[in-house]
């Protein structure tokens, strides 16, 4: 175990590495910069400015000294935002965006597991016909078209719920029902599957043959070991909510992280653009580590070391 992490987290700092250095590039390649848009400045004015922040120095320069800083945990200062650092910008916004995923997290599998359980159970009746609809449903439709019905009917029409705000538990409802949707549906297929798959097995059949109820069957024996593909699925979907939740935040203007990472590419502010792509890309290494270690706990047969060569 000690060896396996060892070895992730080295893989890790080198991925984050090149992810920095990617988009550093990149962005950097692109015309114009963080002041250009300041048409009102005297260039004298805006020179001392980029002088300040050592915008003018040469590229590899400006590389190794942010390399540097974020080495020591320092993601710079923001070109936008007077005042204010990266690290504080992630402080205070993440927090939200957060809980706005883990609520869309769990959103997503207490519907999804048992809608998939049910569908298996009563495969090719009117349960499964219904679950299977929902589904692909949830797949088709964006999550800003999503977004822009569910306020049409329970905001605007009949008047449920907020339009919008982060300020209220009911606030909360109708973003994490719109950013939880498609997992749903994609955990529901995979619960759906991956039952099917397990209740033809044959401990299934000796289960049976013992005289065991159908949810002992279903829950003690079978789910456990059909729930390894939504766990494999469950690391990327955690990351792509926590990641991909701009959309709804802007939609429903939510004072998350998103808003600053969209409004920083606008703004060309490089060091917020960079901190926080390498603050998701953590979280994207993380939760797929996670991920891993959670297999040997639903499986005792699979072993880290195993899968890691």
């Amino acid at each position: 175990m000690l060896n396996y992490l060892i070895k992730r987290i080295g893989n890790s700092i080198i991925v984050l590495w090149v992810v920095m250095t990617v988009t550093f590039f990149l962005m950097h390649a692109i015309p114009g910069g963080p002041f250009t848009a300041e048409k009102s400045l005297p260039p004298a004015v805006k020179a001392n400015i980029e002088a300040r922040y050592k915008l003018n120095d040469p590229l590899l320069t400006q590389y190794k000294d942010y390399l540097a800083n974020v080495a020591r945990g320092d993601l710079g200062p923001s070109f936008k935002y007077v005042g204010r650092s990266v690290n504080d910008i992630i402080a205070e916004s993440f927090p939200v965006s957060l809980e706005l995923g883990l609520e869309s997290i769990f959103l997503a599998l207490l519907v999804g597991v048992p809608a998939g359980v049910l569908a298996a159970y009563r495969r090719s009746r009117w349960p499964d016909r219904a679950v299977n609809l929902l589904t692909t449903l949830g797949v088709a439709v964006p999550s800003f078209v999503l977004s822009a019905l569910l306020v049409e009917f329970f905001a605007m029409k009949l008047g449920w719920l907020p339009a919008a705000m982060w300020n209220s538990w009911a606030s909360r409802i109708l973003p994490a029902v719109a950013l939880a949707a498609m997992p749903m549906a994609f955990i529901t297929r995979l619960t759906r599957s991956s039952v099917l798959d397990v209740l033809g097995q044959d401990y299934i059949k000796t289960a049976k043959a013992k005289g065991l109820s159908t949810g002992a069957v279903l829950f003690r024996h079978a789910l456990p070991n059909a729930l390894i593909p939504v766990v494999t699925y469950l690391g990327p979907m955690a990351a792509g909510i926590l990641t991909g939740s701009f959309v709804i935040e802007t939609i429903f203007a939510i004072p998350g992280l998103g808003s600053y990472f969209v409004t920083s590419i606008y703004n060309r502010d490089y060091t917020v653009i960079l901190g926080i792509t390498l603050f998701y890309s953590a979280i994207v290494i993380f939760m797929n580590m996670l991920v891993d270690l959670i297999y040997p706990l639903l499986d005792p047969r699979i072993k880290l070391g195993e899968r890691e060569e």
